[in-house]
């Protein structure tokens, strides 16, 4: 799919709504008042998704009228992330504090409990409408320089629905006139309705997990292999707490990487899929959330690079003036 300037599609209303009522084509009072901005419904094939001005990321997604992700409603503020796109960087940053071609910069504490920067700039930003249809959107946001980060980046992500489910693809452009360091995750919460998450059963893809501290921070790393925390085959949750990366992770014949959640007896089944644009899952089972979102739903997040990689550099991706990185996943029904 193209990446284009504008549209008259999106000048139009016919496919921005609040809430995740109506039909495609409405357009419902207040609109402006929601915490998330304007929103995109995408429907096609019995399958429907909600995509959000602030943030650009996603909202709502269902499948035959079972929703897929534990989204948030048009009203509400958006809850542990929920549905958000991380760049220019994911997860955390210990003290906001990295150096780049023997520069130093500090970001802000976006989570000051632990004095870290998390989750990048771009969430809570307006991102705009470049085109839109009935099952797609492209959204986009300019990146502007800061103290803390002073490259120009052009964000964009075409949200999509077709046979393969939903999918997004993600592409950052370095506007600017010196190399640029970036990473980017997203933060899908994947859920069973009805099913707690002490009854899932999760496959994590994955050879490896970075261990932390109390600041879930990566202090090293270790092999998964037969411990608590291998899921490399189906595995029920049960009371194990996740908030891990996972990496080496292991591939499709076709390049993809594939996690999944479903019930005990595989009657119902989650796929999130990544491309080798993102070398990383990270898995939250929410035990840091409040009522009534607490192990809920499971956020699985496809990542470019681990915690803490502004520092480390691990994985970090170095877009020169003009340069173009882009990177695709998904979620489905299995």
């Amino acid at each position: 799919m193209n990446f284009v300037s504008s549209s008259t599609a999106c000048r139009t209303t016919n496919f921005m709504i609040a809430g995740g009522g109506g039909s495609v084509g409405d357009i419902v009072a207040g609109m402006e008042t929601s915490p998330s901005g304007t929103q995109w419904r995408l429907a096609v094939d019995g399958q429907e998704a909600t995509v959000v001005e602030v943030g650009g990321g996603l909202r709502a997604y269902s499948v035959a009228g079972e929703s897929i992700v534990d989204g948030y409603e048009a009203g509400e503020l958006c809850p542990g992330c929920a549905g958000q796109v991380l760049a220019p960087w994911p997860n955390r940053l210990r003290d906001g504090r990295y150096s780049f071609d023997g520069t130093s910069y500090q970001l802000a504490l976006t989570e000051p409990p632990r004095h870290n920067a998390l989750h990048g700039l771009v969430c809570w930003l307006r991102w705009s409408c470049v085109d839109a249809s009935e099952s797609a959107v492209t959204l986009g946001v300019d990146l502007p320089p800061t103290p803390g980060y002073p490259w120009r980046l052009r964000l964009e992500t075409v949200w999509s629905l077709g046979p393969d489910g939903l999918t997004a693809e993600h592409r950052a452009t370095n506007v600017g006139d010196r190399p640029a360091p970036f990473g980017l995750g997203t933060h899908p919460y994947v859920w069973l309705p009805g099913v707690p998450v002490n009854e899932l059963v999760l496959r994590v893809p994955a050879q490896s997990r970075l261990l932390t501290d109390a600041r879930l921070l990566p202090i090293g790393a270790a092999k998964v292999a037969g411990g608590d925390y291998d899921f490399t085959a189906p595995r029920r949750i049960g009371t194990t707490v996740l908030d891990d990366a996972f990496g080496d992770v292991i591939r499709e014949p076709d390049g993809r990487s594939v996690a999944t959640l479903s019930t005990v007896d595989a009657s119902r089944t989650v796929e999130v899929w990544a491309d080798e644009a993102f070398r990383w899952w990270q898995v939250f089972s929410g035990d840091t959330l409040t009522e009534p979102r607490y192990r809920r739903s499971v956020a699985i997040e496809p990542m470019t690079c681990p915690p803490d990689a502004l520092r480390s550099g691990r994985d970090v991706v170095v877009l020169q003036p003009g340069e173009t990185w882009q990177g695709i996943w998904g979620i489905r029904k299995g």
